[in-house]
């Protein structure tokens, strides 16, 4: 069975949830525990779906002639993934630790497609960027992070060569699951530190 455009527009409006987003995480340990408190999950987990961000510094050539200087200059881009996931710390309301890339696989998204839109999203945020965050969240700065943890999510249906495809390139892929417990049955204490083991 093929994935249908309906089953990807699912996806990303669940996701779009934070507590669904726990949910999610909750089958990729090391990064659930990246978020500072799950019992204060709203305000420890931003979630973006279709970000954009704004980089500061782009560079341009002028087409005058060949020997023009390059000039920087900010522009402001959708990047290539589905949903940005963005650490908060509860009580100071201040953006930290990495940053969680997520991946739905769309309809007719082969490997190679999937592994481009990670590499794009590798290479726009490789610049001096900042997040246009939704109004909700505007009074947290949103600097980019030093760190991008990426997160492909895969439907059961899925041609077993992606799975393998990105086992093989190290990537972190899971299951979306047709039924999933609520956020209360998890029963999952706060770190004491978020902790990434890779």
């Amino acid at each position: 069975m093929s994935i249908q455009p309906s089953d990807y527009e699912q996806l990303l409006s669940k996701y779009s949830d934070c507590n669904e987003a726990i949910i999610l995480l909750k089958q990729y340990r090391s990064y659930l525990e990246m978020i500072p408190s799950i019992r204060r999950s709203e305000e420890s987990l931003i979630t973006i779906p279709l970000p954009v961000v704004k980089l500061r510094k782009v560079s341009v050539v002028q087409q005058f002639n060949e020997f023009s200087p390059i000039t920087t200059v900010a522009k402001t881009i959708l990047i290539p993934c589905d949903l940005a996931y963005l650490m908060c710390d509860p009580e100071w309301k201040i953006k930290m630790g990495g940053e969680i890339i997520v991946f739905i696989q769309r309809p007719e998204e082969d490997l190679s497609d999937l592994l481009a839109r990670w590499r794009q999203t590798q290479v726009l945020l490789g610049n001096d960027y900042e997040w246009i965050m939704p109004q909700y969240y505007r009074h947290i700065i949103s600097e980019g992070a030093e760190h991008l943890y990426p997160l492909f999510v895969l439907f059961s249906q899925t041609d077993e060569r992606i799975k393998k495809g990105l086992a093989g390139a190290h990537l972190p892929c899971v299951i979306a699951l047709a039924h999933q417990t609520s956020v209360a049955e998890l029963n999952l204490p706060d770190p004491p530190e978020a902790q990434l083991h890779q």
